[in-house]
C-alpha cells in the first residue's frame, strides 16, 4: 500500500515553476539590498567610539599620552573640539557622492546587464567598506583617507537601488504591489539592524571589524548575484508581467499622479505568468527629461528629498545621540537604534497596505508624515525618561518616518516607471527611480550635515529641523492628496449611480 504524498513535497508542488523563479529573485534582490543597507550602517555606530568621554574610561598603565591629554582614547583627526563636523563631513562625503551618482547610475543601469552591473557593484562597495574599517588595524589618522574611501563608496553603491527595482520590476506586475514592495522594502531596515548588531559586536574593542566583516558579507554576496541572479523572466523562458493599466483607467486619477487604479483587472503579482519561448523586442530606454515628464515624477521626488533627510538623519545620528543623552555605550546605543528600524519595517508593511487598499499612495504618505511631526517632537522631550518609553517612541518613529520613505522609493516608483505613458516600457523603471532616490538622496546628504552643524548649539535644534522638512514633504504631495480625493469622489458617484440603476430599472 502506498503512502499518500508527503506534506513537503505537496507545498513545493503548491507552486508553480514560474511562482518558484519570482520568489527566487525577490528573496535575492531582498538579500542584496540589505547587503547595501548593512555595510552603510557602521560609521553611526563607531562614531561615539571615534570621539568619547575619556574621563569615563580607564587609561591603560602603557599609554604615552599626555597625562593633561582629555581626548587620548579618541581617534585621530576626531578627537578635536569640531568633531562633529568632521564627522558630519564624513557621512556628507558619502551621501553627496551617492546623490550625483545616482542620477547617473539609472543611466546605466538601463543600459548595462543588470546582473555584472550589480555583481561589480557589490564587489566594490565590500572593498571600501573593509578599507574604511582597515584604518584601525593601519593606524591611519588622516581625514582625507576617510573622506576619499566614503565618496568612492558612495558612488559604487549607486549601482544597487535603480537595479534591483529594475529586476523585481522585471518580474512582477502591479497588483497588490504596495503590501508587497512593503514587505521586501524591508530589506533597508533589516540591512540597518544587521550593520547595528554586527558593528556593535567589535565597537568598544577592534572597531576596524565593524566594517570589515559586513564589507566582506557585500563582497560574498556580489558573487552570489553573479552566479544566481535572473534579470527577465524571459531567460528562463516565461513571459513578462504585464504592466499596462486597464481599459477604465482613464476614469482614475493616473492621469494626473502617474498612478492608476488597483482593480482586478489588472496583472496581479500572484498571478503567474505564461511561459513562452518567444523572443521579445527589446525594449528601447527613455531619456532623463523623458522621464520627469511623467506626471507625478517631480512631486514625489521632491517629497522624497525632505522625507529621506529625516530618515538619513535618525540613521547616521541615533545612535550618537541616544550615548549622549541618555549616557549609554557605544554597544548600547547602537543595539537601540535598531528598535527605529524595526519600526521602520512595520512602517512600510503598513503603507503599502494601506495605500493598496485605498488606491492612495500619495494620500497615505501624506497622513504618516503629519503623524511623524508631534511623534518626534515627544521623543525629544519624553523619549529618554526611561527604556520603555525610548522603546516605544523609536518605533512609533521609525514607522512613520521610514513608512512614506519606503512606499515612494518601492511601490511609487515602480508605479510611475511602469506608466501607462510609456506603453509597458519597463526599461524606464531604472531611470526613474535613479531620480527618484537621487534626488532623495540629495535630502540624505543635507540631513547628517546640517544635523552635524547644528547639534553643538542643542540636539532640540535638530529635532527641530527634522519637524520643519516633514511637514515641508507633507506640503509638497498636497496636488496628488487632492487629485486622490477627487479620485475618490468619482468612484463613489459612479458606484452610487450604478446601484441606482440596479434598484430602478
Amino acid at each position: 500500500m502506498r503512502s499518500r504524498l508527503a506534506p513537503g513535497v505537496w507545498f513545493l508542488r503548491a507552486f508553480s515553476r514560474d511562482s518558484w523563479f519570482r520568489g527566487s529573485v525577490l528573496l535575492m534582490t531582498f538579500f542584496i539590498y540589505t547587503c547595501y543597507h548593512m555595510s552603510r550602517k557602521p560609521i553611526s555606530v563607531v562614531k561615539n567610539r571615534l570621539h568619547q568621554n575619556c574621563s569615563e574610561i580607564i587609561r591603560p598603565t602603557n599609554d604615552t599620552h599626555s597625562l593633561n591629554d582629555t581626548t587620548w582614547c579618541s581617534w585621530s583627526p576626531f578627537d578635536k573640539d569640531n568633531y562633529s563636523e568632521l564627522l558630519g563631513g564624513v557621512d556628507d562625503a558619502f551621501l553627496v557622492a551617492y546623490a550625483i551618482g545616482m542620477f547617473i547610475s539609472g543611466i546605466f543601469g538601463e543600459r548595462l546587464p543588470l546582473r555584472y552591473y550589480l555583481s561589480a557593484g557589490m564587489l566594490l562597495s565590500g572593498l571600501f567598506t573593509s578599507l574604511f574599517g582597515l584604518a584601525y588595524f593601519w593606524n591611519i589618522h588622516m581625514l582625507w583617507y576617510f573622506v576619499l574611501i566614503q565618496i568612492c563608496n558612495g558612488l559604487v553603491q549607486t549601482t544597487g537601488w535603480p537595479s534591483v527595482v529594475t529586476c523585481v520590476g522585471n518580474w512582477f506586475g502591479k497588483g497588490k504591489r504596495g503590501l508587497i514592495m512593503g514587505v521586501w522594502n524591508s530589506h533597508t531596515s533589516v540591512g540597518n539592524i544587521l550593520g547595528s548588531l554586527i558593528a556593535g559586536v567589535w565597537v568598544n574593542g577592534h572597531w576596524g571589524l565593524s566594517f570589515i566583516v559586513p564589507g566582506a558579507i557585500t563582497a560574498a554576496m556580489g558573487i552570489i548575484t553573479f552566479l544566481f541572479l535572473i534579470e527577465y523572466p524571459e531567460d528562463v523562458d516565461c513571459s513578462p508581467p504585464q504592466h499596462n493599466n486597464g481599459p477604465d483607467d482613464d476614469q482614475d486619477n493616473s492621469e494626473d499622479t502617474g498612478i492608476g487604479s488597483y482593480s482586478n483587472r489588472e496583472n496581479s503579482l500572484e498571478t503567474a505568468p505564461k511561459c513562452s519561448k518567444e523572443p521579445c523586442a527589446e525594449p528601447t530606454a527613455i531619456s532623463f527629461l523623458g522621464a520627469l515628464k511623467i506626471p507625478g515624477v517631480i512631486e514625489f521626488s521632491l517629497c522624497l528629498l525632505f522625507a529621506k533627510l529625516v530618515s538619513y538623519t535618525f540613521l547616521y545620528w541615533l545612535p550618537l545621540y541616544i550615548a549622549n543623552v541618555a549616557h549609554f555605550t557605544s554597544k548600547e546605543a547602537g543595539d537601540l537604534s535598531t528598535l527605529f528600524d524595526v519600526g521602520g519595517i512595520i512602517g512600510g508593511i503598513t503603507a503599502g497596505l494601506i495605500s493598496d487598499y485605498t488606491n492612495g499612495r500619495a494620500t497615505t504618505c501624506c497622513i504618516m508624515l503629519i503623524l511623524a511631526a508631534p511623534m518626534m517632537f515627544l521623543y525629544d522631550y519624553i523619549g529618554q525618561n526611561g527604556i520603555i518609553s525610548s522603546t516605544v517612541m523609536l518605533i512609533i518613529c521609525g514607522a512613520l518616518v521610514n513608512g512614506p520613505y519606503a512606499l515612494i522609493t518601492t511601490a511609487v516608483s515602480a508605479d510611475l516607471g511602469t506608466h501607462k505613458s510609456l506603453k509597458g516600457n519597463a526599461k524606464a523603471l531604472s531611470t526613474v527611480s535613479a531620480i527618484i532616490d537621487g534626488t532623495g538622496s540629495v535630502g540624505a546628504a543635507l540631513g547628517p550635515l546640517l544635523a552635524g552643524l547644528i547639534s553643538p548649539t542643542g540636539w532640540n535644534n535638530v529635532f527641530y529641523m527634522l519637524i520643519t522638512a516633514d511637514i515641508l514633504a507633507c506640503l509638497l504631495l498636497c496636488r496628488l492628496v487632492y487629485k486622490e480625493i477627487l479620485a475618490w469622489k468619482a468612484s463613489l458617484n459612479r458606484d452610487t449611480g450604478s446601484n441606482l440603476a440596479l434598484t430602478h430599472p
